[in-house]
């Protein structure tokens, strides 16, 4: 082991100790001294970043040993400069005290020179091997995060090309899926604020606002003379505009890499988003919370705005009426925890509504303060 160049602080009153201790480590390392607790203070302020390991006795005039640890534990030195107790007088509890602020060792005078010695070059070389571990951990974790982000940037942008493709073909205005991720996070904002029941973390909220935007991946299989008809469908068209439900999932299937919590949500969003709680939905008619959380949430934000969307077969519906008409029933029936975020959510649905302006989108998003009940 190369101890060159490492410095070591003694704090010892008396100054045949730091002899002593001088002459065991002065032809290896750097030695600074200190007379009592108040002047190691001091120089630990002044070059803690120089300094690889304290000799600290417990008895000394000023500031005791302990005293010297309590403040070297609140600064946080004691994550970087291993300490090695010396002392005559000590007891059981002054020993318990001292490894409680993380003393590495406490070595009781007269001490053995070689012993000592071989302790404190054990202590530096577990704290070095330490140092370099805990480095290379932090490295390491910031390559994954860094390569998280930018899987995550990836996967974003390959879901909005892949959901731009079903509203460029359905001629729908390019928004929807911005506006359903919007109304999606702002019905799982609510969610997560007054339903803690269903323990939606921040992470499992973007991912989940990621996923709705590919709800209507399966509408790509759909014929155009159906998905594009300007008049309302017949019974066997609208079974086929059903199956895009289906048709979305078995896409997703062909693009499936491995299980994952995104996958998940993709797969359950794509197919569950028609079903209804009260089971009249589509294509499986789940009821009740056999409908994913995520998937109930996203079909309320896809019905609000398909009613004051213009469409091929529809005009716009205002925006008070569409309220009124999913509170009344008249687009199915969905959850009275969804109803409540979704009565709850209403001035701030009624004013992005009206402006569809994203960067006002961002705005609000960034600002929303969700109001007490």
């Amino acid at each position: 082991m190369n101890t060159e160049k490492k410095t070591l602080l003694i704090a010892d009153d008396a100054e045949l100790n730091r002899i002593l201790l001088r002459q065991i480590f002065e032809d290896d390392f750097n030695i600074l001294e200190a007379e009592d607790g108040d002047q190691t203070i001091q120089i630990l302020k002044e070059q803690s970043d120089k300094i690889s390991l304290l000799f600290l006795d417990l008895v000394m005039p000023g500031k005791t040993g302990l005293e010297v640890l309590d403040f070297m534990d609140f600064q946080g030195y004691m994550e970087t400069i291993p300490v090695i107790m010396i002392t005559g007088e000590a007891t059981a509890q002054t020993d318990e005290k001292a490894y409680e602020y993380g003393a590495s060792d406490i070595i009781y005078k007269p001490f053995n020179a070689r012993v000592i010695r071989r302790r404190t070059l054990n202590i530096l070389e577990l704290f070095e091997n330490r140092f370099n571990l805990e480095k290379k951990l932090k490295k390491r974790t910031k390559e994954l995060m860094e390569s998280k982000e930018k899987l995550e940037k990836s996967n974003e942008f390959l879901v909005n090309a892949l959901s731009s493709v079903v509203e460029f073909r359905s001629l729908e205005s390019g928004e929807h899926i911005k506006r359903v991720k919007f109304f999606t996070r702002i019905f799982l904002t609510y969610l997560k604020k007054f339903y803690p029941e269903y323990d939606l973390s921040k992470e499992q909220i973007d991912l989940i606002v990621n996923a709705s935007a590919l709800h209507d991946i399966g509408k790509i299989a759909i014929p155009d003379s159906i998905l594009l008809k300007p008049a309302k469908l017949t019974k066997d068209e609208f079974d086929e505009m059903k199956k895009h439900t289906i048709y979305g999932c078995e896409i997703l299937e062909r693009f499936k890499q491995e299980d994952s919590e995104f996958y998940r949500y993709c797969y359950d969003i794509c197919r569950y988003h028609h079903e209804r709680y009260d089971g009249n939905g589509y294509p499986d008619r789940k009821k009740g919370e056999e409908i994913p959380i995520w998937a109930q949430v996203v079909s309320i934000a896809d019905v609000f705005d398909a009613l004051i969307s213009m469409r091929v077969y529809k005009t716009p519906y205002a925006t008070d009426t569409a309220f009124q008409m999913i509170l009344d029933g008249e687009c199915g029936v969905f959850s009275p925890k969804i109803i409540d975020c979704f009565q709850m959510a209403k001035s701030v649905l009624f004013e992005t509504s009206e402006k569809f302006s994203f960067a006002d989108f961002n705005e609000i998003e960034n600002s929303l303060d969700l109001p007490k009940r």
